[in-house]
């Protein structure tokens, strides 16, 4: 049985961990395969976004930290590998948390571009109460995506979050009805299956870089090369000539 699953449909991937009985808890043989279909679906030119969703019940419980072996920094960055590969893709993201999301699976909901969370969804931060320090950059990726508050409530204070309290914070741009999510998720991803993929891979990056823009005025200039180049590209050129004929006829 393969632990991660990948189905395409309209230019949108969605990657499923299935480990079920163990609530997808990560391992290094699912990091593994999540890197591996991550590499095979960023070489497919028909894909332009990837929804990341657990089996059901869960999202994903956390990692399997039972095989950390002598060296726990070495094991720990192995098992951190799973989402980190996620969050270097060129390609958006989306987590539809469906269920659970603990400790390193709250890792792979922060790290991915957007979240999107059923209502039964529970963010769970628990390192914590395992005696755990956060780890995988946890504590920086919560504070820029919901702000201190947020955050100091979920790590310091063992705050769990159903997916409406997440939306409330910031933690989740949208909470669906359990049976809407995957259909929301699909629907949204579709907006950058529209998109041409190349365009739709260099706005993602100028959006990261951006973000340490200093002012507007850097932002500006930081923009202005890739759209030059997309004004250089046969799609615009497409688009305007049907926008220009479209008015003409008016």
């Amino acid at each position: 049985m393969s632990l991660v699953e990948v189905v395409i449909r309209e230019r949108v991937a969605t990657v499923t961990l299935n480990d079920p009985g163990r609530r997808n808890a990560v391992t290094l043989e699912m990091c593994d395969e999540m890197s591996a279909a991550f590499t095979e679906l960023e070489a497919n030119q028909d894909v332009h976004a990837i929804v990341i969703t657990g089996a059901a019940p869960a999202f994903c419980a956390g990692a399997d930290l039972s095989h950390l072996g002598d060296s726990a920094e070495e094991g720990l960055l192995a098992i951190y590998e799973g989402f980190l590969r996620v969050g270097r893709s060129p390609l958006p993201t989306i987590a539809a948390v469906n269920g659970a999301a603990v400790g390193a699976g709250m890792n792979l909901a922060l790290i991915c571009d957007l979240r999107l969370a059923a209502k039964s969804a529970k963010f769970d931060d628990r390192f914590l109460n395992l005696g755990l320090h956060p780890g995988g950059g946890h504590t920086w990726m919560f504070q820029n995506i919901c702000g201190p508050q947020a955050a100091t409530a979920a790590i310091l204070f063992s705050q769990i979050m159903d997916g409406t309290e997440a939306a409330r914070v910031g933690l989740a741009h949208q909470v669906y009805e359990d049976d809407e999510l995957l259909d929301a998720a699909q629907a949204m991803a579709e907006g950058a299956g529209r998109a041409p993929r190349d365009l739709v891979i260099t706005t993602k990056r100028t959006m990261q870089d951006i973000r340490t823009a200093p002012t507007q005025r850097a932002a500006v200039h930081a923009e202005l090369g890739p759209q030059v180049w997309s004004t250089r590209q046969p799609v615009f050129a497409e688009k305007l000539a049907k926008l220009q004929s479209k008015i003409s006829s008016r």
